[in-house]
């Protein structure tokens, strides 16, 4: 092991079907544009084979993206290449105890070949080497071979959810204020959090606020939620669905394909329905090893 990756040079044992040899090897900065391009294009190609509109609406959206994961120190990637060309990626993103996975696009002229299960392997066995007890992603409800391969490596179903997009509602949710977040509520918020999901996302905090993006909700002459952004990157938590609710109108607006609520949570997603907002598409929170069911509001990020 090197650098907290798994070598994953030619000695990584890989079961490949015949005529398909493939390598993996560790993702660099320079792999964004081909990486990003097949991201796009395996995206596209099921979301529209099932009608639903693809997560990334351009090449350039999704080479943005695998460029920033490519480029991060703190995001552990992986690139398969077949016959010197790059057919497939996957990427893992630790944040103290819980690692969350994705995304992971294979080409789709080189699917079903057991790509995407050698990428999944990468990334558990990555996650277990840096010591992380939880690995947890999101998967597209529809995709029914994703939901399967998770499932036959030990991830659970633990929370169905809806991808919310549409107008921000401009409403007032009486006795709760939203606003920016500073580095003076990291203390506050991470208490918070691990208070209602059992662990911490300091490291998001933290980014989100440097970034600009972060908000808290005061209630009460405390903060009782936060939210990295509301977008499909972010996070937020609360102590009831008002802080949820309050975080939820302060956004400047819903980024990306929109936001993720827990469709289990029917009052917070009754109020959204009736401000306007649709459901785009239906989605699943898995995890393998540690987890506890979150005690208030939340709404988890793509990756977990």
């Amino acid at each position: 092991m090197r650098a907290g990756y798994m070598d994953v040079g030619s000695n990584f044992h890989i079961d490949q079907q015949p005529g398909y040899q493939f390598t993996l090897r560790p993702g660099q900065p320079n792999d964004a544009a081909a990486c990003g391009k097949i991201c796009y294009h395996a995206f596209k190609a099921i979301s529209e084979r099932h009608d639903f509109p693809p997560d990334f609406p351009s090449i350039d959206v999704a080479q943005g993206l695998l460029d920033y994961t490519l480029s991060n120190p703190a995001i552990r990637s992986v690139v398969a290449e077949m016959a010197g060309e790059v057919v497939g990626s996957n990427f893992l993103w630790i944040s103290e105890t819980v690692a969350g996975v994705g995304p992971i696009t294979i080409d789709p002229a080189c699917q079903n070949v057991t790509v995407g299960r050698q990428l999944m392997d990468w990334a558990l066995d990555t996650a277990r080497d840096a010591g992380v007890n939880s690995v947890r992603l999101v998967q597209a409800a529809y995709h029914n071979r994703s939901l399967a391969l998770y499932t036959k490596m030990g991830f659970v179903a633990r929370e169905p959810l809806s991808t919310m997009q549409g107008s921000v509602p401009r409403v007032a949710i009486p006795g709760y204020k939203a606003r920016a977040a500073s580095e003076a509520d990291v203390a506050a918020c991470t208490r918070l959090h691990q208070s209602l999901n059992g662990y911490s996302r300091e490291g998001d905090l933290r980014n989100a606020i440097a970034q600009g993006t972060a908000m808290v909700v005061e209630h009460d002459g405390r903060i009782s939620g936060y939210t990295t952004q509301i977008a499909f990157f972010g996070h937020a938590v609360g102590e009831s669905n008002e802080d949820i609710k309050a975080l939820i109108c302060a956004a400047p607006e819903f980024a990306g394909p929109g936001f993720l609520l827990p469709t289990r949570n029917t009052a917070l997603l009754l109020w959204c329905l009736e401000q306007g907002l649709k459901i785009v598409q239906p989605m699943t929170l898995m995890s393998q090893g540690f987890y506890n069911e979150p005690s208030g509001a939340f709404m988890p990020s793509i990756l977990y």
